[in-house]
């Protein structure tokens, strides 16, 4: 038989948690309702970006630019992360570590390169 009296401790903080959590999220509200004036309008309730009306509608597309420039700055800032680790290492990682690193940076040249060459990176 499984003596789940072990688990009591584990229960009990969960238990502690939930409650405080819950208490931190909707005490704040129920005062804030309470003590607080209620009375929305239009202006209230309108959007707004940085404090004056949108332009246009919210759910307009962006260019595709946008998302492909944003994918190339994580791959090459994920690059960076990755030869910090790499630079510390070296003297433990030998050769074969230099050897992986560098077919690493030839892979990202190429398709920088690549997306040079194809225009992904000109903006008009």
């Amino acid at each position: 038989m499984v003596d789940l009296s072990e688990y009591a401790p584990i229960l009990l903080f969960l238990a502690v948690a939930l409650s405080l959590s819950a208490l931190f999220v909707f005490l704040p509200m129920g005062v804030s309702r309470l003590t607080g004036t209620h009375s929305p309008d239009p202006e209230k309730l309108s959007e707004y970006e940085c404090g004056f009306p949108a332009f246009e509608d919210s759910r307009s597309q962006f260019d595709v630019r946008f998302y492909l420039v944003a994918i190339l700055f994580i791959i090459f800032d994920l690059e960076a992360a990755f030869l910090f680790p790499w630079a510390v290492s070296l003297g433990q990682i030998g050769w074969i570590g230099w050897s992986s690193m560098m077919i690493f940076l030839i892979i990202l040249t190429v398709g920088f390169i690549y997306e040079w060459k194809m225009g992904a990176l000109d903006w008009e």
